[in-house]
């Protein structure tokens, strides 16, 4: 819904323009959906800003970035299981939590208080937090010092090939979790596990 209102705001009635951006996207306005191989899906503002710009001859960078990252800021998240119960298991079990994500610091930071779990994440980076973007794996290596453990004993946890592949890069062990839109398939070659969503951390970890 938040990138529907994006492109209805960026269009600004144009409906042709509105067409062009959800191609450039890789969006579907009428079902909600992005294409499995949406760059929007894992990529950094900067990706997002080379989609659109093509499309909005002329239209200031600034502008343009101002206003994905007010969508980012905004956009109401869904959670996949409830988050503070699971997430205060982990914490009360002393497993160290982080967030990496190509997203931006500061949206990513407001998204984890609006669902009342921030205060569990002793490491929140974003593509913007001086460690690179995934699939590179700066931040899952910033995590793991920061966390002062080994990379072998941290799992990253994801939804996209970006995820996994920075996981890899780090020397983390990987779980894949279905609850974006790559399939099993997209994600199995590159997981040591493929999880329906992160409510089965619990069984994994006590396996």
């Amino acid at each position: 819904r938040a990138t529907a209102g994006l492109v209805a705001d960026l269009a600004a009635g144009d409906a042709a323009r509105a067409a062009r951006l959800e191609a450039a996207l890789g969006f579907d306005g009428a079902t909600l959906r992005f294409a499995r191989q949406s760059a929007v899906i894992a990529g950094t503002l900067d990706d997002v800003l080379a989609l659109i710009a093509p499309v909005l001859p002329g239209r200031p960078r600034a502008e343009l970035a101002a206003r994905v990252s007010d969508m980012a800021h905004s956009a109401e998240m869904a959670e996949a299981v409830p988050l503070r119960p699971l997430m205060g298991r982990f914490s009360a079990a002393g497993l160290h939590l982080g967030v990496a994500t190509n997203d931006g610091e500061a949206p990513a930071r407001a998204h984890l208080a609006r669902a009342g779990v921030l205060e569990v994440f002793g490491f929140v980076a974003g593509y913007d937090s001086g460690f690179g973007a995934k699939p590179d794996p700066g931040m899952c290596v910033a995590f793991a010092r920061a966390a002062g453990l080994a990379p072998g004993t941290v799992a990253m946890i994801g939804d996209s090939t970006h995820d996994l592949l920075a996981g890899r890069a780090a020397g983390m062990r990987t779980v894949a979790v279905l609850t974006g839109v790559a399939t099993a398939d997209d994600l199995a070659g590159l997981a040591d596990v493929v999880l329906p969503d992160i409510g089965h951390l619990p069984g994994l970890l006590g396996a």
